[in-house]
């Protein structure tokens, strides 16, 4: 139980320590925030929350593993290389892939389904909601700008 634990940990520290290090995590850490927020306005559906929330897990899962491609080429070799080079835009394209693929299910849960206009609907019957949105906007640009600790290592 103690190892099961530890790894449990180990895990989290590594999650924290891309999105301290890496500014797409914490871009895609405020795009799902708002994602999942204009669900909650939107009122979609048990299926639509499971497919939003598949979505985001897959491209964190691509962010991190990314991350962790660069990382070990960056151990590897600290020098220009073509084939790391090629290494690291093979990885960065599978997470292109991932967040156009969001892209898509966003159109479909949200502009396709018509929930997007039945969340507008709703905002602007209460736009006091625009406060808290404001806000939240201007702390996600901070915390995607001045979030994490810059890489001084290159």
């Amino acid at each position: 139980m103690k190892r099961q634990i530890k790894s449990f940990s180990n895990a989290f520290k590594g999650i924290a320590a891309a999105f301290i290090t890496e500014g797409h995590m914490r871009f895609h850490f405020v795009a799902a925030f708002f994602v999942l927020l204009f669900a909650y306005i939107c009122e979609v559906s048990f299926n639509e929350w499971a497919i939003l929330i598949l979505t985001i897990g897959s491209v964190f899962a691509s962010e991190l593993i990314n991350t962790a491609i660069e990382k070990t080429c960056d151990l590897y070799s600290t020098e220009k290389n073509p084939l790391i080079g090629t290494i690291k835009d093979i990885s960065a394209g599978a997470v292109l892939i991932s967040a156009i693929a969001s892209i898509g299910v966003a159109i479909f849960v949200f502009i396709l389904s018509g929930n997007l206009m039945y969340g507008i609907e709703r905002l602007i019957k209460h736009p006091f909601y625009f406060i808290p949105l404001g806000i939240c906007a201007v702390c996600s640009v901070l915390f995607i700008l001045f979030g994490g600790v810059k890489n001084t290592k290159k």
